[in-house]
């Protein structure tokens, strides 16, 4: 997944607003206990940060490859 793709998945999931206090201020146990700004600015991979904030945020799996985009098998 690209960058972009994760905003993109992020703003379209959560919105503009709740995206981005997810992304400052929630911690991903799949990422260390890190936040996902703090995830991508360490070097994780954008798709794993994603599903990473998609349990966090308890997301329904099928939309874990992010709204707008196709399923991945």
């Amino acid at each position: 997944m690209k960058l972009s793709e994760f905003r993109f998945a992020v703003r379209e999931e959560f919105g503009e607003m709740k995206g981005r206090a997810y992304l400052r201020d929630l911690s991903l146990a799949g990422a260390g206990g890190l936040t996902a700004e703090e995830a991508l600015e360490a070097g994780f991979d954008a798709g794993d940060v994603w599903v990473a904030l998609c349990r966090e945020a308890e997301v329904p799996v099928e939309r874990w490859h992010g709204r707008g985009r196709p399923e991945r098998d």
